[in-house]
């Protein structure tokens, strides 16, 4: 049995070649080189599952598995996403609300997520613009103000999700109540 794994927008296209009971790795492209693998025992029974390591931002893509023999295809779509939780502080007091600025960042996002604000109650809470800031990776930075008032519950969230990657994190930070 042959098959292989091949993405056709790369070139050369091959990511990993099943030939003869062995890898085959000579047009195998460069970004993959051991990296790859299938699992003899699952062969066996018919699974040419890829295993792929180390993943990067760029292994995303469509993914092509052939049987030359038998000329039968299938694809799938790769999708690659990073995530990372958020860090909440105290930025600053609004007197003229009487309440106080609660900034949320989060690095090394991908794709871009959102950012939401909720209260101890789980509500949606109205916030500032959320600032991007894309890296030279490709990863994002978020950031998020939202200023909280006496009325409001003494506990908030700060949610980060992205959901074509489908990852959510979040951070809980508790206001100290104040004293009039």
């Amino acid at each position: 049995m042959t098959f292989e794994w091949a993405r056709p927008d790369l070139n050369p296209r091959f990511v990993h070649v099943w030939h003869e009971r062995q890898d085959l790795h000579v047009n195998q492209h460069p970004s993959y080189k051991g990296r790859t693998s299938v699992s003899v025992n699952k062969l066996k029974h018919g699974d040419v599952s890829l295993t792929l390591s180390k993943v990067k931002l760029s292994d995303k893509g469509t993914y092509r598995c052939y049987f030359p023999d038998l000329d039968k295809d299938s694809t799938v779509q790769l999708v690659v996403g990073t995530a990372s939780s958020p860090d909440i502080s105290l930025s600053g007091m609004d007197r003229d609300k009487g309440g106080v600025v609660l900034q949320c960042e989060s690095r090394g996002w991908y794709p871009e997520p959102e950012v939401l604000w909720l209260d101890g109650e789980g509500n949606l809470l109205s916030a500032g613009p959320t600032e991007t800031v894309r890296g030279p990776d490709h990863r994002y930075t978020v950031s998020s103000r939202v200023t909280v008032e006496k009325r409001h519950s003494n506990s908030f969230t700060c949610r980060v999700q992205q959901r074509t990657i489908n990852q959510t994190r979040e951070t809980h930070i508790t206001v100290p109540g104040r004293r009039d």
